[in-house]
């Protein structure tokens, strides 16, 4: 019984450690919550303090409602519930969004984000700033980050190095704030997401039955039973009031029918040939007409039909505008006259204004509305939808302009493939540059047999390197980039997420591929602009005759361990918490000195500036040393394919003169070259193809010399003795 009895006291003590974890979890996420919420509701409280009354989250965007008594001040949502871009963290950024009743944007507040270069490096009091200049920006309006050749866009200037993490704040607060205001009918959807309304056919009829124009969808039916209508109320003030009984639950509530009659085919089979030709005449150049027709115990109409009045019972929904209709838009229809059509109550004709902006060719939903009365003077509503498509051949649709459609096809674009148009630029000269260093790679047999210019022309690509790659395309590669690549492939992998930065993606790509070629030091001796720039200072303080030093070759192999290391504990904190790992990345001096140029805290800056200091007298320590980046790219380079440098059997035995050259030390003293750890500067094969400095073609030269200055040995003339006879 005895180990019986501490096997449950330690069932109950591991019960109870995981119910204090649970409720330790329960309460941070609370508090975490609470904040949140303080913080929109002060935003609201600073933007709109007349507001008496904060509704509750409604609709499919969990839309909150301020008012002040009965007036509408404006609308607050969160972006995460109406879109969810993943930004350069590859988790979306959360938004507070204020919109006042005219469709324009209050205010855009940032309530979550995971974004590593505002986590540790660019003031969150930017990303605030850039945020503010939102306020004012209606929300059709077309806004564009940088420069821009429209000049109907508004333009906002990024935050310099998280270029990428505002063009999507940009692209999740129009989104947001332009699909919010549509559905509550502030403005129209945009004029350059669609084209040109259609026009209705007139030349096409055909004599169609009330079963093929509900065949064909010309005619569309919404039938509700007692019981829908009593589920729609159930949980509300009006669950219980009027309810149909049990036994009648399944009988019709309302049985609807509506139709657009300005196509002939429709409207002359429904309406008569005479009924038809009086509706032409009495509509208007840009008006529409249709025909609702219902039976049940429920009326359409409702009591809105009076002159003066508003049908409060049915209402047309079109681009996120509803349009109403009053007692001078309504026609009595008494004749119908199509074959096999069923009989209705009541039946009208509604006439949609020029002003409404209907487009026949656009899908529409004519809504229900139920109402139930809760008191003497309140009630509640509730509405069900009748979606309406025309029937194609019934409409001419105009053909766009090209203007119209570069504004479409920019309006359904992928974000990221607009990210792409806006850096065109950059791309094509780093795409340019890219094949300039592929041809040097595939001829650096050539190049190296010409060392004065190749070292110029290599000094000049590390100086665009680190001023174009590095300080204003921000292409600096990172260990988190590698890291968020792992954790993608293994959580939730998508293509936008690392397309969204045009200049790292194409940097990326062309280092996986120079990797599987020529191993990990075409990045690192000739694409990282922090490595590029370490070389440059290294380069000249040689030429000042600055003293160089070097560890010992048996030291300096062990020292390579040490970036290993770090990547090995980056990755580990990475799995626990990639907000972490970011943080702990800082051991790059990267984002300080090529992404924010020297822009920051002074410890981050000291951190950066040693390190190059350190390079003035042995060159690039840092990536030889400390860099997990170099170590995460060391790691594939086991898996290329070919072997470029080219090596004699002389090479370390008896020659050491390229091992002593090599000035990252990445030459065994027995000759062979560590691909791990080389930089591909292509020194050692200038050496490799001088005849002058290279020692075993030296001795090659020297002795074919030699054998052409020694004489030819003299023939050998054989001596004939005469003997006289």
């Amino acid at each position: 019984m005895k180990p019986h009895r501490f096997s449950f006291r330690s069932l109950l003590r591991s019960w109870g450690n995981g119910l204090v974890m649970l409720l330790a979890l329960t309460l941070c996420a609370a508090q975490v919550q609470a904040k949140a919420y303080e913080v929109e509701q002060q935003r609201i409280e600073q933007f709109f303090p007349e507001a008496d009354s904060i509704s509750e989250p409604q609709g499919d965007y969990q839309v909150r409602t301020l008012t002040k008594g009965d007036e509408v001040l404006g609308y607050a949502f969160q972006s995460i519930h109406v879109t969810d871009i993943p930004a350069y963290s590859g988790k979306p950024i959360n938004m507070q969004v204020l919109l006042d009743p005219q469709g324009t944007i209050v205010d855009a507040y940032v309530l979550e984000h995971h974004e590593p270069i505002l986590l540790i490096g660019i003031p969150e009091q930017k990303l605030h700033d850039f945020n503010a200049k939102y306020a004012g920006i209606k929300a059709n309006q077309r806004v564009v980050v940088g420069r821009s050749g429209d000049a109907n866009a508004v333009t906002i200037d990024a935050v310099t190095g998280a270029t990428v993490t505002v063009m999507v704040v940009n692209e999740i607060v129009m989104r947001a704030a332009h699909d919010v205001a549509v559905s509550l009918g502030l403005i129209e959807a945009n004029a350059s997401a669609r084209a040109k309304p259609a026009t209705v056919r007139e030349d096409v009829y055909q004599p169609a039955s009330w079963a093929e124009l509900t065949g064909n969808g010309a005619i569309r039916r919404l039938r509700l039973t007692n019981g829908q209508i009593n589920e729609a109320f159930k949980g509300t003030e009006a669950e219980g009031v009027d309810e149909a009984p049990a036994e009648e639950i399944d009988e019709t509530f309302i049985d609807l029918y509506v139709a657009q009659l300005d196509p002939p085919t429709i409207g002359r089979n429904l309406l008569g040939d005479s009924q038809f030709r009086f509706l032409q005449e009495e509509l208007k150049p840009g008006e529409h007409a249709i025909a609702v027709l219902g039976s049940g115990e429920y009326s359409f109409k409702g009591s809105g039909y009076v002159r003066g009045g508003i049908f409060d019972r049915v209402q047309l929904r079109q681009f996120g505008n509803i349009i109403s209709f009053r007692d001078l838009d309504f026609q009595r229809l008494n004749d119908v006259y199509a074959e096999g059509m069923p009989d209705f109550s009541e039946m009208a004709i509604f006439i949609i204004r020029e002003q409404a902006g209907f487009d026949p060719g656009t899908p529409w939903t004519l809504e229900l509305l139920v109402r139930r009365q809760t008191g003497p003077t309140s009630g509640m509503f509730t509405s069900f939808e009748l979606p309406y498509q025309m029937p194609e051949d019934y409409i001419e649709r105009p053909q766009p302009t090209a203007e119209e459609l570069a504004a479409i096809e920019e309006a359904n674009r992928p974000m990221w493939l607009n990210i792409w148009y806006q850096k065109s630029f950059q791309i094509g000269v780093i795409v340019a540059a890219l094949l300039l260093l592929t041809v040097i790679l595939f001829l650096q047999d050539k190049f190296t047999q010409k060392p004065h210019f190749l070292h110029w022309l290599r000094r000049g690509y590390l100086v665009f390197t680190v001023v174009f790659i590095g300080w204003y395309a921000l292409g600096q590669l990172s260990v988190v980039n590698v890291l968020t690549f792992v954790h993608a492939l293994f959580q939730d992998f998508r293509w936008e997420l690392f397309l969204s930065d045009p200049v790292i993606f194409i940097i990326w790509t062309f280092t996986a591929g120079s990797i599987l070629l020529w191993g990990r030091g075409v990045f690192c001796g000739w694409l990282c602009p922090f490595g590029a720039l370490q070389e440059l200072i290294n380069e000249a303080s040689r030429k000042l005759k600055i003293p160089q030093y070097e560890l010992p070759f048996a030291v300096h192999e062990r020292l390579w361990a040490i970036k290993y290391i770090v990547l090995l504990v980056l990755f580990g904190i990475s799995l626990e918490s990639m907000s972490m790992a970011e943080q702990a990345a800082e051991v790059e001096p990267f984002k300080t000195a090529i992404t924010l140029k020297f822009d920051r805290q002074w410890w981050f800056v000291a951190y950066a500036v040693f390190l190059l200091v350190i390079n003035i007298f042995t060159r690039k320590v840092y990536c030889r040393y400390v860099c997990p980046l170099g170590a995460a790219l060391a790691i594939p380079t086991k898996l290329r394919l070919f072997d470029w440098l080219k090596r004699r059997k002389e090479c370390g035995n008896p020659c050491q003169l390229c091992a002593k050259e090599c000035e990252i030390q990445a030459i065994h003293p027995d000759g062979h070259i560590n691909a791990n750890e080389c930089h591909y500067c292509l020194d050692c094969q200038m050496t490799y193809h001088n005849e002058n400095k290279c020692p075993p073609l030296v001795n090659k030269n020297k002795r074919k010399k030699r054998d052409k200055k020694a004489p030819a040995e003299p023939a050998l003339i054989p001596v004939v003795q005469v003997v006289e006879p």
